[in-house]
């Protein structure tokens, strides 16, 4: 009988909680884009502990220095053309560790680059930013709260299965519970194609904006391809596959030059 009850209420609240994300698309939205900043805010400091205590946090200066330059330069642009990200708290910071190629940015703007991406990579600035832009706009998508509302979608038809879970408290919390683990989890689990092709079109237009090429883009991929040849990088176990990226890319490169501007002055967002 709880279970017959339950279900319409969950199917309700799943069809109530649809949102558009910047490109039109339709997104679950169970967490609150606010809730995810919130979440993440908690889990940044967490999942970075473990780094500090080893010393393996922003102890390449001038490393860290170049990261810093390029991401506030796309900062910058992602708060104009998102206003709504101005009063997050940007951050981002180095974890050395030479065997990791990643990057990622959860909800928030709270971002992490790995040493292993700029060693074994070795980008340009140019594709090194398409690699921060790409991170900011799953961001700026609300990719991370779309990520968590699965997750909690998940939980909620689970309970519906289990009638233990309706009598249990500790499970029928679950979904209002360990929203910085989910938080975390978001940002190591894969994105959808939709979630990664939007983030790939916003953040070539970000690079751009903020004075670099968008051609570095596909040739980013191209590097990332040969990187992968004999262990994939932990970056591309959560992308599509980096041929089909180059193409994709390649066929938007021209139409992000209009806002490609490489002489002017482009504004940088203090991260302190």
């Amino acid at each position: 009988m709880i279970r017959r009850l339950l279900l319409p209420l969950i199917v309700t609240l799943l069809i109530g909680a649809c949102s558009t994300s910047p490109t039109g698309r339709h997104q679950l939205m169970l967490v609150s884009p606010s809730q995810a900043v919130q979440a993440s805010e908690k889990a940044y400091p967490e999942k970075l502990k473990e780094y500090a205590a080893k010393g393996k946090l922003n102890n390449k200066p001038r490393m860290l220095a170049r990261v810093k330059r390029i991401t506030g330069r796309l900062i910058a642009q992602a708060i104009r053309m998102y206003p709504e990200s101005r009063n997050w708290q940007w951050e981002v910071v180095l974890i050395d560790d030479p065997e990791v190629v990643n990057a990622w940015c959860m909800a928030g703007g709270k971002m992490a680059v790995y040493s292993g991406l700029i060693e074994k990579i070795q980008p340009t600035d140019d594709e090194l930013a398409q690699v921060m832009a790409h991170e900011i706009s799953h961001a700026l998508a609300n990719h991370v709260a779309e990520q968590m509302s699965v997750a909690m979608a998940s939980q909620l038809g689970l309970a519906v299965l289990s009638a233990t879970a309706l009598h249990d408290s500790r499970y029928r919390s679950a979904a209002l519970t360990g929203a910085a683990l989910a938080a975390t989890l978001a940002i190591q689990l894969p994105y959808s194609r939709a979630a990664e092709a939007e983030a790939d079109r916003i953040g070539i237009e970000i690079a751009a904006r903020a004075g670099y090429d968008p051609n570095a883009a596909a040739s980013l991929w191209r590097k990332m391809e040969q990187v992968s040849k004999d262990s994939p990088p932990e970056l591309l176990n959560t992308h599509p596959s980096a041929a089909n990226r180059q193409r994709t890319l390649s066929e938007l490169a021209p139409k992000m030059m209009k806002y490609y501007h490489p002489d002017e002055l482009h504004p940088v967002y203090p991260l302190d």
